[in-house]
């Protein structure tokens, strides 16, 4: 005869459940550093108006005087950008420049200055990496672009002696050169 023997597992009740779980839980309530509840009290309905009338009437905007003359956003509203840039195409592509970055056009290059149609814009930097051999980019200083000091000899020569298309550039991108200004040292040794 075959026995069968069965084990009984006692029995969990819920309620034992629920008191281990609440054990469990003011156990970890008591490892916790207490922090102190901060009541405060609400905020009236006078209070916030008196509140609300206190900043409308230190409101600085009141006490600021109207300036008269040409309205500032009106005078020097930018123009479109294709009327302060040169473009430069070939191959299907072109870019843009400012107007002043272009320091010298060969003869040659003429046609590459003016948007053709059909053609895709591209950035400066995509622009000159696929046209280094036509293009050369002269690195200018801040000072340089704002004509208060010369390009050096140096520069000079090489751009007369090029062939390229030559375009000033500031930090890897183009800059306008603004022409060159007379300074009170130069105009005392011209006579």
């Amino acid at each position: 005869m075959n026995r069968i023997t069965t084990i009984h597992a006692p029995r969990i009740s819920i309620k034992f459940i629920a008191l281990l779980g609440l054990n469990v839980l003011a156990v970890d309530l008591h490892s916790q550093p207490e922090k102190k509840q901060i009541m405060h009290d609400s905020v009236t309905h006078e209070q916030l108006s008196a509140a609300l009338r206190g900043s409308v009437q230190k409101d600085p905007m009141k006490s600021l005087k109207t300036e008269m003359g040409a309205d500032p956003s009106v005078v020097n509203r930018p123009q479109d950008l294709i009327s302060q840039s040169d473009v430069v195409c070939f191959g299907g592509y072109a870019t843009l420049v400012p107007k002043g970055a272009i320091l010298q056009i060969p003869k040659n290059f003429k046609d590459r200055i003016h948007i053709q149609p059909g053609v895709q814009i591209q950035s400066w930097s995509d622009f000159y990496a696929a046209n280094r051999g036509w293009i050369t980019a002269v690195e200018v200083s801040r000072v340089q672009a704002e004509g208060n000091k010369p390009i050096s000899q140096d520069t000079h020569k090489q751009m007369v002696k090029s062939g390229n298309l030559i375009v000033a550039t500031y930090q890897g991108g183009p800059i306008s050169v603004l022409p060159l200004k007379h300074t009170e040292a130069s105009n005392k040794t011209q006579p």
